[in-house]
């Protein structure tokens, strides 16, 4: 069995908004992390993933927070 984690998606997209978003968050003190498949798997030496198909994680005791100035960032 996995332990569970103790992060949460919070939005996938582009590269470009999840930095954006990444330093909206990080100026208001909630830190972030992301996965990007296809470029892991590139790494490994084979395809994997969508490309720009970019995810963003915060813990989730911060989801609560991180939510609203995402929603407001990107409308």
């Amino acid at each position: 069995m996995f332990p569970e984690s103790e992060y949460e998606r919070v939005y996938t997209g582009s590269l470009i908004n999840v930095q954006f978003l990444q330093t909206l968050l990080q100026d208001r003190g909630i830190n972030s992390i992301t996965r990007d498949d296809m470029k892991s798997g590139m790494l490994a030496g084979f395809g994997g993933g969508i490309p720009d198909h970019i995810q963003l994680f915060v813990k989730k005791t911060d989801v609560e927070d991180a939510i609203p100035i995402i929603e407001k960032s990107l409308s």
